[in-house]
């Protein structure tokens, strides 16, 4: 299928009255630094301006560190248009949830780590049009903005899109947190900011695939019911993510190949605005998520059932308190190492990654060609063992982008334990 998307046009988009003097500066918290190796998450400038900005990178000689903050310089966004005219939506939206390897010339980016911020651009977009329908895909740096920024971003620009006017739109509002009792911007070794050379271990790494595999309602209400019967709790609620990520952890570690007695983990993207004290307004801008591991042997993770798993998830999550926020915050600028690990090893198989949400709204976003039918991640940290959450398009369903090696793919399709809960796409 190579070939299939053609490059039309490829521009740099500016924000308007955008002047060098008196731009403003956003320094970088422990949270935003920690991303500092990962890729680009690929999927109304005005008003957004820190996107359109630059990373800046300081050297500071005087103890071999560097440091970096936003500089919201007006550089600009780059903006694609693009056509795939012989594709039709059905090729990239296959029955079974299989994603196309073509799907990544369909994303503005690929292999674009948070450090190349100081010479890429921060925001990238690409409108593809097909036979049938659009494609639009976006990828920006994580130092940046987080989720709940970028769809905020997304809203408002398709609310520009079918108004024509950007005039109702309040301004930003910023992250008001920093560490206490340090210099800003952090200051970062060398050897940990320098983008990493291609890795010896890719060589040796089986070939991932993506899937998407489909929750409905129904399924999504039986696994927490499930969950919830087995925790043997009235008062310990599992949440629709819970359920299905512990459903997902379980089920991708079983055929992993890893020893009973081996540990294992669940890292999740937990959101910090309303877990700090005072809490931050839920909609400011900025990175405000981190990655927080839940951890088991493979043993308790299969015989101790689903209800143990999510336990395990919503403890860890509902133990983000705000003094333990601070903790890492302040453990991380003591003592700065491993940003080159990324989001996890790329040949452990120990680990899965819960990124996104089901919670985002996705399909309420017009941009005037009618509401989007489905949403799917791009490349960029492509770990086995990755799951991106998506609200699906019926109301309290949910779709899982997993990235998984072959092998546990195929040993996952066979597993019926598995598939009772999961509902093949329509």
């Amino acid at each position: 299928m190579a070939g299939v998307v053609v490059m039309i046009s490829s521009s740099i988009v500016r924000p308007l009255n955008t002047t060098r003097s008196g731009r403003t500066k956003v320094h970088l918290t422990p949270f935003d630094l920690s991303l500092l190796q990962i890729d680009y998450p690929q999927r109304a400038l005005q008003k957004y301006f820190p996107f359109a900005g630059r990373l800046a990178k300081v050297e500071n000689p005087e103890d071999n560190t560097v440091s970096f903050f936003i500089d919201c310089d007006g550089s600009g966004a780059r903006f694609q248009h693009a056509e795939a005219k012989t594709l039709s939506v059905s090729d990239l939206l296959q029955p079974d949830g299989s994603v196309p390897d073509f799907m990544k010339n369909f994303f503005p980016a690929d292999d674009f780590k948070n450090c190349d911020g100081v010479t890429e651009p921060l925001l990238a977009l690409q409108v593809t049009e097909m036979k049938d329908g659009v494609f639009l895909s976006y990828c920006y740096n994580h130092l940046v903005a987080d989720g709940v920024s970028m769809w905020n971003f997304i809203h408002a620009w398709s609310k520009i899109c079918s108004s024509s006017s950007s005039s109702d739109h309040p301004p930003l509002v910023f992250k008001e947190w920093f560490l206490k009792g340090i210099n800003y911007p952090i200051h970062i070794p060398v050897s940990e900011a320098e983008r990493p050379p291609p890795s010896r271990e890719l060589s040796s790494v089986p070939v991932t695939k993506d899937k998407v595999f489909h929750f409905t309602k129904k399924n999504v209400s039986d696994l927490k019911a499930k969950a919830t019967s087995e925790v043997g709790s009235s008062d310990m609620n599992i949440s629709s993510l819970q359920a299905v990520s512990a459903h997902m952890w379980r089920s991708i570690i079983r055929h992993s190949g890893l020893s009973r007695g081996g540990e294992t983990y669940c890292k999740v993207a937990v959101g910090l605005r309303q877990r700090l004290d005072p809490p931050l307004d839920k909609d400011c801008f900025g990175n405000m998520t981190y990655l927080v591991p839940a951890i088991a042997t493979v043993e308790e993770l299969q015989d101790r059932g689903l209800g143990w798993a999510a336990r395990q998830i919503r403890n860890l999550v509902s133990s983000q308190t705000n003094e333990n926020c601070n903790n890492f915050a302040e453990e991380w600028v003591r003592n700065v190492k491993n940003l080159k690990s990324g989001v996890g090893s790329r040949i452990a198989g120990d680990t899965i990654v819960v990124a996104s949400s089901p919670r985002f709204q996705v399909y309420n976003n017009d941009f005037g060609w009618g509401k989007p039918i489905a949403v799917r991640a791009g490349p960029g940290n492509s770990v086995s063992g990755k799951l991106v959450l998506f609200p699906g398009f019926d109301e309290g369903s949910i779709d899982v982008q997993a990235t998984l090696w072959c092998d546990v793919l195929v040993n996952l399709l066979a597993d019926v334990e598995f598939l009772e809960h999961v509902t093949a796409m329509v």
